[in-house]
């Protein structure tokens, strides 16, 4: 045996029992630790097998984990670097809902009452800490907390109540902000379980968040006498996904395995496994924690043995080996005996993680920290350099965007060297946290003020590699996707659905509307009959168009959706971004030649302030008073409020006081999660999108509905967002119109790495439109088609297939032209006209809200009718 690896002095006992899944045998474990030698990715099976590695087979497998490790480091630009984060350690309340049996760090009212101390620390508290800190040169205020404690505790929402806010959560930013403006420490945030709209919340205060997922054994939670039982905030599928939103909210974040709480070896690896799937989706774990358990007195796991050392650091090793070189391993230098330090280097670790000169370790106060001089000498006995980095890793740290919001970048700046690392010895300093200003004299917003009439330059943004995730990731999760699976013609399930169509159009089960989009053939072109006949029936022979023009304002976005080719950086050379005076003079433009709407959208541009919507819509009516804004996706009033501080509601309620008159129900793509986090990154959830729309509509401000499809969804995901709009229609009342969007691929990031296919077939698109006529029927009266993601000709069959609106003229269209579309970005009144008479159909213009524009309006516009906008001789600002 390797004289560096100690010898088991005892057996661990569990408070459960805890039965191996299967107990391998020495031939088993050689032949998984040759697949690691040769640098295999290991299966599930062979890293299970390898957590069972002892005496020289574990030294072989320390030996595989370095290797592993050392390529991650050179590959990351530094080779032979453990990093550490110099912090202070805020615990900002010891209150939580949770109840883990082995928890010391939480305490009960009562309890911090005979102390003499308050539910939460005061902000004076707060900022004597942090400015402690900073005096040593730390450069992190790790704030740890509870779970949600006013839920439980009255006394806890009482404090908050008493001082001015709604939430623990909302407690926590605002002192993030006050040790940012105070201290100039970096907030490292540890909430525990969040939101989606919470983490939204924090995201602007913290260069980083945290949670260990700990476990995805839900037996430890759900069993009584388990080590989460009585805890809700533990439920693994609930910590799962909280790492999720973090992922799609691109949050540089920490998590995590707690090893020995009564898990088994086959839920320590399915927990590597569930991080690294994650890691890979949204390139967003800065850090993996592995932690042993440490019994603590006083509490029900006291009697619980430590976790052997061996079993400690064989697990370590295998986590290097399943999370790969770029994964960043750390091991809490305190709850390893230091003489055992060099282990964790060989099981592969490359970080410490914080380490405080000030304040001790509040979750294991019974471990203090090493000194950092002592860390790093025994970091160097093993051969490598102790480097102190921020609380956010290097490579979240030089790339910026879209890891980083805009208000925090100067003070991570002020910190950071160009390697992305900390600057040695550097004390912190306080620094404004304050909006970016829109339209500033710098330029920082206005990025191209010469507008550029060529066109795109590249075929992608230039993040391409960083922002998205791993493809292959992806490509697996989705699997084979061959779309709409279509029935033989003269199927009896297909007639039977089509004689009860015609019956009662909104009536049908699922089962039937799903039947009806497999229709083909002769029984396609008789859905088409049915639907068609559904619309006469309710807005006759009239195929309504609106002279609008699109304005987007800024292409700059750091959401990074998959599908989208329309984004930029703000560095890249086609990102641009419109100056208040060149939306209004695109304002006068549109309305000189008989616009009615203006129809305004941009990309989530990270130095876009939240109070710019309000700007944006005031300078709209100020330039035309009587022109009708549509404008602001649902993504972009989360956007708006998250950066303004104010509730959806409030938000709303100001963009309408400034001018907002409806908005578009964009942003909705598949209102199914599964769909949706293949399909975008960054973007609000399902849940989130159905309460703006809402909450719109409770406001008074109407809203379009939209579906785009044809790209990693299927049929049943179809029916289920119509079920979904029918819904919010029956409550509110607030759509005026039915949008689809077929998946336009060509330029698609989803489409280009081979995990969405090239958009829907015209059967698809034909029986689309067709049930969405009869599921909405009685709800939604108008089914729009697109005519810039469709050709005339097809448009003309949408037409004769359920829908009666063409939408706009839109006059500049950027964003599906940007993803490949090649049917303009304009078309004339006439040409609108034309398309419709065609077919033998009656053209209406139509206001926005599906009334008539005065006839002033009307004949302005018919004065342009045949002409297009670049021809009326007015100043073109065409962007693209």
């Amino acid at each position: 045996m390797p004289s560096d690896l100690p010898v088991p002095t005892r057996r661990r006992t569990e408070p459960q029992p805890v039965v191996q899944s299967f107990i391998p045998n020495a031939s088993a474990i050689r032949r998984a630790l040759k697949r690691a030698d040769e640098g295999v990715a290991l299966n599930a099976t062979e890293a299970e097998t390898l957590l069972h590695a002892r005496g020289d087979d574990l030294d072989r497998l320390l030996t595989a984990a370095s290797r592993v490790r050392d390529a991650g480091l050179e590959a990351a630009g530094r080779p032979g670097v453990i990093t550490y984060s110099r912090k202070v350690f805020i615990p900002l309340t010891h209150l939580c809902r949770d109840r883990c049996h082995y928890c010391t760090f939480v305490e009960t009212p009562g309890g911090l009452s005979k102390q003499g101390k308050a539910p939460y620390l005061s902000p004076d508290e707060v900022l004597e800490v942090a400015r402690q800190g900073a005096a040593l040169g730390c450069k992190e205020a790790l704030f740890t907390l509870g779970d949600r404690p006013e839920d439980r505790w009255p006394a806890a929402r009482e404090w908050l109540d008493a001082h001015g806010y709604d939430s623990t959560i909302a407690y926590l930013r605002a002192m993030a902000i006050r040790v940012l403006e105070e201290t100039g420490l970096l907030p490292h945030l540890n909430p525990g379980v969040m939101t989606w709209e919470e983490i939204q919340r924090l995201k602007p205060v913290a260069p980083s968040m945290g949670m260990m997922l700990e476990t995805t054994a839900t037996r430890l939670w759900s069993e009584k006498g388990n080590a989460h039982y009585g805890s809700p905030d533990k439920d693994p599928a609930l910590r799962l996904r909280v790492i999720e939103d973090a992922g799609r909210s691109n949050v540089p974040f920490t998590t995590g395995l707690l090893l020995g709480i009564g898990e088994n070896y086959e839920e320590r690896v399915d927990g590597l496994f569930a991080l690294r799937s994650a890691a890979r989706r949204h390139g967003h774990v800065q850090e993996v924690i592995v932690q042993n358990f440490r019994a603590k007195p006083a509490t029900a796991m006291m009697g619980a043995d430590d976790l052997e050392t061996q079993e400690y650091v064989a697990a370590v090793a295998v986590a290097r080996l399943v999370l790969g070189p770029k994964a960043r391993l750390q091991a809490p230098p305190n709850l390893t005996d230091a003489r055992e330090l060099s282990l964790l280097i060989r099981a592969g670790i490359d970080d410490w993680g914080g380490v405080s000169p000030l304040t001790p370790d509040h979750v294991n106060p019974e471990r203090p920290w090493p000194h950092i001089d002592d860390l790093a000498r025994l970091t160097a006995e093993s051969g490598f350099t102790l480097r102190e980095r921020l609380t956010a890793h290097p490579h979240y740290v030089r790339a910026e965007e879209p890891w980083l919001d805009p208000r925090v970048i100067p003070h991570v700046r002020a910190l950071a060297d160009a390697d992305g690392l900390a600057v040695e010895g550097r004390v912190p300093s306080g620094l404004p946290w304050q909006e970016p200003e829109w339209g500033s004299s710098s330029g920082r917003t206005e990025l191209h003020t010469e507008i550029d009439t060529v066109g795109r330059t590249g075929d992608r943004r230039s993040d391409f590699d960083d922002v998205y995730g791993d493809w292959s990731e992806l490509r697996e999760q989705v699997g084979a996707n061959p779309g709409n699976r279509t029935r033989a013609s003269g199927d009896p399930a297909v007639r039977a659905a089509l004689a009860r169509a015609a019956e009662n159009p909104a009536g049908l089960a699922d089962a039937d509307y799903l039947t009806l989009l497999g229709a083909d053939g002769p029984d396609l072109d008789a859905l088409a009959a049915v639907a068609d006949e559904v619309r006469r029936a309710t807005v006759g022979d009239e195929v309504g168009y609106v002279v609008n023009r699109n304005i987007n304002f800024t292409n700059v976005c750091y959401t990074g959706c998959r599908f989208c080719a329309f984004a930029q950086r703000r560095n890249d050379a086609d990102a641009y971004t419109l100056s208040m005076q060149q939306v209004g003079d695109r304002v006068d433009e549109a309305w000189s030649i008989g616009a009615t709407e203006i129809c305004m959208q941009g990309g989530i541009h990270p130095d876009l302030p939240g109070t710019a919507y309000f700007d944006l819509a005031r300078t709209v009516k100020e330039r035309q008073p009587d022109i009708h804004l549509h404008a602001f996706s649902p993504m972009e009033i989360v956007n708006g409020a998250a950066r303004t501080g104010l509730s959806f509601r409030d938000f709303l309620l100001e963009a309408r006081h400034a001018g907002l008159d409806t908005i578009p129900g964009t942003a909705a793509e598949i209102l199914d999660d599964d769909v949706r986090w293949v399909l975008t990154k960054g973007k609000l959830p399902a849940a989130q999108w159905i309460e703006i729309v809402t909450t719109a509509h409770e406001v008074g401000l109407r809203s379009s509905s939209t579906m785009m499809y044809g790209h990693v969804d299927n049929p049943t995901h179809w029916v289920g967002h119509l079920r979904t709009l029918s819904r919010i229609q029956d409550e509110t009342g607030g759509f005026t119109e039915f949008v689809l969007l077929p998946f336009v691929h060509m330029n698609s990031p989803v489409y280009l790495a081979g995990v969405a296919r090239p958009g829907p077939t015209l059967q698809e698109n034909r029986a689309i439109h067709a049930v969405a006529r009869l599921m909405l029927h009685g709800r939604i009266d108008h089914v729009q088609t697109s005519w810039v993601k469709l050709s005339d000709a097809g448009t003309q069959q949408m037409l004769q297939g359920g829908a009666d609106d063409l939408g706009g003229t839109l006059m500049e269209e950027t964003i599906s032209r940007m993803a490949g579309a090649d049917n303009g970005s304009e078309k004339t009144v006439d040409d609108l006209e034309a398309v419709i008479r065609g077919i033998g159909r009656v053209p209406v213009q139509r206001t926005t809200t599906y009334g008539r524009p005065t006839a002033e309006r009307a004949a302005v516009a018919r004065e342009f009718a045949s002409r297009g906008f670049a021809a009326t001789g007015k100043k073109l600002l065409t962007v693209l």
